[in-house]
């Protein structure tokens, strides 16, 4: 199998981070690693402090100091690369992103994901302006252009644009049409440090729910949801928090919170597709509605379209 062509991940140290070795400072920031990990790492020469090769683990860090850590190549875990265009502009990109493909490089993933595919088709590579889970497939808006960018983003945080959704969630007692509007922020996590779930101090979420199919599959129901608003996981989490958790979904339970703290936002098994997704040309200001067919679980079998 081919290995990709390694990383470098450069950070600062920062003032909370005086004084300290540079074993606990990797071993306390990144505990997807173990400290006999990081420690091999150090010995091996691949970690640098202000561009000088530290070899020592006791090595004490000064705040301000640049630390550099150059990942070796590795093989990537297989994800699915086939990326339809659903419409294509001198301004605007919009992809059909499969389920089990990261958008952005993290974790095992590097060139296997959604930037990687941008930068092998286009020599100035279009930029996601908002993200998709990894087993989330469905509709990805990207810019070519710095003003439709600009344009765009602003439009997302002004709420004017329309995101539509597919879930199929456990259970079959909600209400026909609810609403969610539990805040999302981050919580602790033994492997990442933090991730994001439901949170009594975190920032306001606001998830529009409609019954499409009761029983879509034994025990569950297909949904349409409606997001005016972004936030990390925000489906998943809310849907968790009103006690209908996503089919199969190995990380958020019943409360909005994880159920297995073994388990990343990146692991896939639950169905979640972004459908449709509504906006404003950045030019013409044309009201643009794209649309990405979903998967067979995620289609009404009674016949009925719903939104």
């Amino acid at each position: 199998m081919a290995l990709n062509q390694g990383w470098i991940y450069s950070e600062q140290v920062s003032q909370n981070a005086n004084g300290i070795t540079i074993l606990d400072y990797y071993t306390t920031h990144y505990a997807h690693s173990s400290r006999h990990e990081w420690s091999d790492r150090i010995q091996s020469g691949l970690i640098f402090v202000n561009a000088t090769v530290i070899t020592d683990c006791d090595t004490l860090l000064k705040s301000g100091q640049h630390l550099t850590y150059h990942r070796p190549p590795w093989v990537e875990p297989d994800v699915p690369m086939d990326l339809p265009i659903l419409y294509e502009d001198a301004e605007l990109l919009i992809l059909h992103k499969p389920s089990g493909l990261p958008v952005l490089p993290g974790g095992g993933f590097l060139e296997n994901t959604l930037w990687g595919w941008l930068r092998v088709h286009y020599a100035d590579p279009p930029s996601p302006l908002h993200r998709l889970g990894r087993g989330t497939s469905g509709v990805m808006l990207l810019a070519k252009t710095e003003t439709a960018k600009s344009k765009l983003s602003r439009d997302f945080r002004n709420g004017e644009i329309h995101k539509c959704y597919r879930a199929l969630a456990v259970g079959n007692e909600m209400p026909d049409r609810f609403t969610i509007t539990q805040p999302i922020g981050k919580v602790s996590h033994p492997t990442l440090g933090y991730l994001y779930a439901a949170s009594a101090t975190g920032k306001s979420a606001i998830s529009h729910c409609q019954v499409l199919q009761r029983d879509r599959i034994p025990g569950a129901s297909l949904l349409a949801v409606t997001i005016p608003t972004g936030r990390p996981h925000q489906i998943r989490i809310h849907l968790a928090t009103a006690g209908y958790p996503l089919w199969g979904d190995p990380l958020y339970g019943v409360g909005g919170g994880a159920i297995d703290q073994t388990s990343v936002p990146g692991d896939c098994g639950y169905f979640l597709h972004a459908h449709q997704i509504q906006f404003r040309q950045p030019t013409t200001g044309n009201l643009q509605r794209i649309t990405a067919e979903p998967p067979a679980r995620l289609t009404c079998s009674n016949g009925e379209g719903g939104i």
